[in-house]
């Protein structure tokens, strides 16, 4: 991964920071994703003096808040020269129905609406930086997912996690839609379910105990540096093997209809 440039989303903690500091050892130059800057300075700290690899830096964003994901495309556009592999890892279990500033349910707006926004805005880099890829943490809780659009973000009833699995089953549906789209500009993008992995989402939303964060950021960072997957997009992995994704994420009408909602309720005509 050596002039490399990479994004992690969600950094700062669990897969993510694991997945940025693999990238890091690999010799990547990596951007650290988090909401508060003194966290991202000391995970960023902590990787340089872990890998010996100075190209790590922090950037901050509040994924409840889409105008601060575009400030954030808005600095990453500014800060680096190109952009090799998004990452879109950020996400949250919520367990209650909490509406963002931007009226969207939280669960809804930072696994699926923030990472819409953020690669929308960076496609132009990526297919600039092209062989680039767009790698997108899922989980095996999107086969539990039933996508009903007027009830998209628990409008009619909420459950913290009814509204996990159908969040994980947007960034499928969103990859696969992604991948449809990008087929002419060497830009990739994939999925994947990185394992049960003790991290505080786990603890704080399934309340049980999974592997160490090595192993669930290991399909992670296959799927963005392995030269196996080069060329390879709209796919589904699982321990960096191809996998069947449920038989809802594989519905093209709906996966088509996610697409025109999520640009609807994210629009700037709408104020957000």
């Amino acid at each position: 991964m050596r002039d490399k440039i990479v994004l992690v989303t969600g950094a700062t903690d669990g897969i993510g920071k694991q997945t940025a500091l693999e990238l890091a050892r690999l010799g990547a130059r990596v951007l650290v994703h988090g909401r508060s800057a003194e966290r991202c300075q000391a995970v960023c700290s902590e990787i340089v003096e872990f890998t010996g690899n100075k190209n790590v830096e922090g950037v901050v964003a509040d994924f409840t808040s889409l105008a601060a994901v575009r400030q954030l495309v808005d600095e990453v556009m500014r800060r680096v020269p190109r952009l090799d592999v998004l990452i879109n890892n950020a996400g949250v279990f919520m367990q209650q129905r909490v509406l963002t500033g931007d009226g969207l349910e939280t669960t809804f707006a930072v696994n699926h609406c923030a990472h819409f926004v953020l690669t929308q805005g960076l496609l132009g880099l990526l297919r600039e930086s092209a062989p680039a890829r767009v790698v997108t943490v899922a989980s095996i809780a999107h086969q539990r997912g039933r996508i009903a659009l007027d009830n998209l973000q628990g409008e009619r009833h909420f459950d913290g996690y009814e509204a996990y699995a159908n969040s994980k089953l947007c960034n499928v549906l969103f990859s696969y839609d992604l991948a449809e789209r990008l087929t002419a500009g060497r830009v990739t993008a994939n999925c994947l379910h990185p394992g049960v992995i003790a991290t505080k989402l786990l603890s704080s939303g399934f309340g049980i105990a999974g592997a160490d964060t090595q192993t669930g950021s290991a399909t992670l960072v296959f799927l963005a540096s392995s030269p196996e997957v080069e060329g390879v997009t709209g796919r589904y992995f699982v321990s960096c093997r191809e996998a069947t994704s449920s038989v809802v994420s594989q519905d093209v009408g709906l996966r088509k209809e996610l697409w025109k909602v999520t640009e609807r309720l994210v629009s700037r005509e709408r104020g957000v």
